[in-house]
């Protein structure tokens, strides 16, 4: 993807129209070209070149958005950051990425001083808005030291980020993308949902630093629409956006549907504008959808998956599917191959549950780094290990059972915890749910479920206990039942397993 032509084209074709609002503000393409220009002539004045690291470390601002453009456009390397991420993270991420530039933003907490010590491969911090610390330059006066930006050779092949997916304080996994695979969600996108540039996109608050946050970002680009962009996911907010600019698509994950259904005054507002409400990771409740559907019957509700290491997202539902489907993964798009293998990695037929293996262009350049760690997910002939759970059915539609972590091996039997979490849902006193694999001296590992109740309920874990044994079959019954105020959710909204595992 050629960054420069895009922002030039997109600025010469819609000149004064809106490419974000953000609080009120609006940033037009014009501008948004301007700005990210300057960046660009303002990193080169500090000695950025092609293949340089740069680390963003800010909240959902435009501000990041016009560091990675200024990076792009210098076919320069972008290390997104999550802003909820603590000095110790930051420091290994800088060090294993080896970044030249931070760009930041003052956080209690965080002391931009340690961290220039601590990492040799820094030269050069830029801090935005107001800071205390002096020793940096502010992004205002950076965009003062500007260089006339020279001709860059441009190959799909050169890297363009490595995004972050674990190894916060331990071993790092680095996700390398080429700046060939941006073409992939775009592509994708246009496949399957048409948009156009009177569409309307609404972010909200999925983080810049995950590539789904990039994705509006790519979408608003390629497609001329207007994108309104949340600092954070506030449900209220959410739909309050959606009917002041009449926003048309949406992309969300299952635990942002559970806290829009739990504001009493959730179908008063006026949705009619909404085309596709999209879900993306577990699959969802078709009960919970179900009910999110009436306040907008004119909106496709679609499954979309996909992963950081894939160029997500992958496949979608195709339009026109109804509700009850939607835990269905769908279809991938054309020049992307999947199939479904056992063990051995050999080819299972319809309606047999294996590991979801893909192959084609939207496959990562691997892990930064880690060839060894690359070389397990990857086969030499181009296969990728999803590591997820799936089955196909003979319209060649994929349904994701879960991930091979999410496996519980009970007495011998093969429990998946979404499939439990699923019925669960069902329950008219549950909110939410999460249920995870414990320990169990007789038989290996039993189910734990951490539920969080609708306000009014009460704990009953005898009448839970009753409901699900009309579902499931006595081993998939949770052991344990926690019942908590709230269930713990990373950045991107997903509920927090890895923590609930550690608990």
């Amino acid at each position: 993807m050629d960054f420069v032509k895009l922002l030039q084209d997109r600025a010469d074709k819609y000149k004064d129209k809106p490419a974000v609002i953000f609080r009120d503000t609006l940033v037009s393409f014009a501008q948004l070209k301007e700005v990210s220009f300057g960046c660009a002539g303002a990193l080169l004045s500090l000695g950025v070149g092609k293949s340089d690291k740069i680390a963003i470390f800010l909240p959902n601002v435009p501000q990041y958005m016009f560091g990675l453009l200024g990076t792009f456009i210098l076919r320069a390397v972008a290390v997104p950051l999550d802003f909820m991420l603590t000095e110790e993270e930051l420091v290994n991420f800088i060090n294993h990425s080896e970044s030249k530039v931070l760009l930041a933003q003052d956080k209690k907490g965080i002391d931009l001083g340690a961290i220039k010590n601590k990492c040799p491969s820094l030269k050069h911090i830029i801090i935005l808005g107001e800071t205390t610390q002096n020793d940096f330059m502010r992004w205002e006066d950076l965009l003062n030291k500007q260089c006339p930006l020279p001709q860059i050779s441009a190959d799909e092949t050169d890297c363009s980020s490595i995004f972050y997916t674990s190894g916060s304080t331990g071993h790092p996994k680095g996700v390398l993308l080429a700046y060939g695979h941006f073409n992939n969600p775009v592509e994708c996108f246009e496949y399957f949902l048409h948009p156009t540039d009177k569409d309307g996109l609404i972010c909200p608050g999925i983080p810049f630093s995950h590539l789904g946050g990039l994705d509006y970002m790519l979408l608003m680009l390629n497609f001329g629409v207007t994108m309104i962009l949340m600092d954070r996911f506030h449900p209220l907010e959410f739909l309050k956006n959606i009917e002041k600019y009449k926003s048309t698509i949406f992309c969300i994950v299952p635990a942002m549907y559970v806290a829009i259904l739990s504001l009493k005054e959730y179908d008063s507002f006026d949705l009619s504008s909404l085309r596709y409400a999209v879900v993306f990771g577990a699959p969802s409740s078709p009960v919970l959808l179900e009910k999110f559907h009436k306040a907008c019957p004119n909106a496709y509700l679609l499954n979309g998956w996909g992963l950081t290491e894939t160029a997500a997202p992958n496949s979608f539902l195709p339009t026109g599917t109804v509700t009850k489907e939607v835990p269905n993964t769908g279809q991938f798009m054309p020049g992307t191959e999947a199939k479904i293998v056992d063990g051995s990695g050999a080819s299972l037929g319809d309606d047999k549950e294996g590991e979801l293996w893909m192959r084609g262009k939207a496959i990562m350049s691997g892990y930064y780094k880690e060839s060894e760690l690359t070389a397990e997910v990857m086969t030499r002939d181009g296969w990728f290990k999803t590591g997820d759970v799936a089955r196909r059915d003979s319209r060649g539609r994929h349904y994701i059972v879960g991930r091979i972590k999410e496996m519980i091996k009970v007495g011998g039997e093969i429990v998946f915890e979404p499939e439990v979490e699923e019925v669960i849902h069902r329950h008219p006193d549950v909110a939410e749910v999460a249920v995870v694999g414990v320990d169990d001296k007789i038989r290996g590992e039993v189910p734990k479920a951490f539920i969080s109740l609708k306000p009014g309920a009460s704990p009953d874990e005898e009448g839970l206990r009753s409901f699900l044994r009309q579902h499931l079959a006595h081993f998939k019954i949770p052991h344990y039942f926690e019942f908590t105020d709230n269930l713990p959710k990373n950045r991107v909204g997903k509920i927090d397993k890895a923590l609930l595992r550690k608990k």
